[in-house]
């Protein structure tokens, strides 16, 4: 049976429609972000798996979110730009979405029932990131600190499997 993550899309910061079925075979890296958050350095450590995977499999989504502290101030025409500016950032962002609340981004409320975290279902920050496998099942969740490559070790598991 499919996983119910390919049945699920996103919109990019221009609209148009982002299907998680185009990622199927792929090991996918799913993460909230927000410009201006104090974590926001990630976006190199992120950049610097995508340059060093993408060609091995690894797709990796920003998903931008306000949702804490209105830490990300772009707006869809201005956080691409933005997020390549300051850190390089070449993989695929989407456009701002809602990781809480009655607003939930389909796809993080999917990851959230299938990955729980330290607050249950919520997302506690920016950054928190969701490792999923070639067959679209999330396999790990990763707090906000967890350093991108930190979790390097568990992207080359899924990779080589």
């Amino acid at each position: 049976m499919e996983s119910e993550f390919y049945q699920l899309k996103a919109k990019k910061p221009n609209g148009e429609i982002l299907e998680m079925k185009s990622y199927k075979g792929k090991t996918v890296l799913i993460v909230n972000t927000a410009t201006k958050c104090g974590l926001a350095p990630q976006f190199d450590g992120l950049e610097t798996l995508h340059q060093k995977y993408k060609d091995k499999g690894l797709v990796v989504l920003g998903f931008p979110s306000a949702q804490f502290l209105n830490q990300e101030p772009e707006t869809n025409e201005t956080v691409e730009e933005a997020c390549k500016i300051n850190h390089g950032v070449s993989f695929q962002l989407t456009e701002k979405i809602d990781v809480n609340g009655k607003n939930t981004h389909p796809v993080f409320a999917y990851l959230k029932s299938k990955k729980g975290g330290f607050l249950g279902n919520r997302i506690k920050w920016n950054f928190t990131k969701f490792l999923i496998d070639k067959n679209g099942n999330p396999v790990k969740r990763f707090a906000p600190t967890d350093k991108p490559e930190k979790i390097e070790k568990d992207i080359l598991k899924l990779i080589n499997s």
